[in-house]
């Protein structure tokens, strides 16, 4: 095995022009750790955070990336064999070491779960986080036939995601989508969403109230998203896409409405048998799970300038040769 591999790293914080490609040595494997030979992973909208500088404990120079899919290449875990096929998630990859920005990684044992699957490495590679959160905030919310659903961010890869998974299982329930901008109504519907509507400064430009909220914007839109939840309905918040942490003034008995629900999935809680599941739903119900745009690992400047661009749509993966 050669010992010297390609790294996108930065130094510091601000625009997509701040990572630099570089060669570095491949990582050396030590007690309770796994080496990877990274084959894909996702580009996330945390990393973006990360990479502004918006990311606090990130201490740079760092290789960002806080997911992959790959092949075993050397392990100290006993049940991992040579080759095997993982995908990792979360666990502070890419925050507190370095991440899968690279050619190979060196990952704790503990945060290697091994999938078993067909599916092309792109396929694979739009996987791990995207649909692991969307899979566990579908699990939480408890959708059942006959629900009606509004997915806030309805453009983002999670809530696309989302989307196809309640489709599958029940593809007569109505699923909304809330945006910024209708620009991308005609695309949106034609994914599957039954309606776009505005969402008009954290104000959602409708009178309707809905069974279930995937609440991506998060704390920004929080309040406003219970303005719309039905009687004994569930909200769960789960992104922060609106770049707000924290919700200000919230009184639980006051802002949780109509005797509504909520919840909410966090997908640095990672489990094998969740994984497992999801792997399984997606086989099941033969899910698309194509990714929309596919980058290089040269091209991952012009990947992150993308997502937060105006033609920014669904999951983008980057693809190692």
């Amino acid at each position: 095995m050669r010992n010297k591999m390609k790294a996108m790293v930065i130094y510091e914080p601000g625009s997509p022009e701040k990572f630099v490609l570089e060669e570095r040595a491949i990582p050396s494997v030590k007690e309770g750790w796994t080496l990877v030979k990274i084959k894909g992973f996702g580009i996330n909208h945390s990393e973006i955070f990360t990479r502004k500088g918006l990311s606090p404990t990130v201490q740079f120079p760092r290789i960002l990336g806080i997911e992959c899919v790959g092949q075993v290449v050397e392990t100290t875990r006993r049940d991992l064999q040579e080759g095997q096929k993982i995908v990792s998630i979360m666990g502070e990859m890419g925050r507190a070491y370095d991440g899968s920005y690279a050619e190979y990684v060196l990952l704790p044992n503990e945060q290697i779960y091994p999938v078993d699957s067909q599916l092309s490495w792109a396929e694979l590679a739009a996987i791990p986080e995207t649909y692991y959160t969307a899979f566990g905030s579908f699990k939480n919310m408890q959708i059942k036939e006959g629900d009606s659903i509004l997915v806030r961010a309805a453009t983002s890869g999670v809530g696309l995601a989302f989307l196809k998974l309640v489709k599958a299982q029940f593809p007569q329930n109505r699923v909304v989508g809330s945006v910024r901008s209708l620009a991308k109504k005609d695309l949106l519907q034609q994914q599957g969403f039954d309606e776009i509507i505005l969402d008009e400064r954290g104000v959602l430009q409708t009178e309707e109230k809905f069974d279930k909220i995937l609440e991506l914007v998060g704390p920004a839109t929080l309040k406003n998203s219970f303005d719309h939840i039905q009687s004994a309905g569930i909200i769960c918040n789960t992104g922060q896409l609106g770049g707000k942490w924290y919700v200000e003034e919230f009184d639980p008995i006051v802002e949780i409405r109509n005797n509504s629900y909520l919840t909410n999935f966090y997908s640095g809680n990672v489990h094998q048998q969740l994984i497992d599941e999801l792997f399984s739903y997606i086989d099941a119900y033969k899910i698309n799970v194509s990714p929309q745009r596919i980058f290089s690992l040269e091209q991952i400047p012009a990947a992150h300038s993308y997502i937060e661009s105006q033609a920014g749509f669904g999951k983008v993966v980057v693809l190692n040769n």
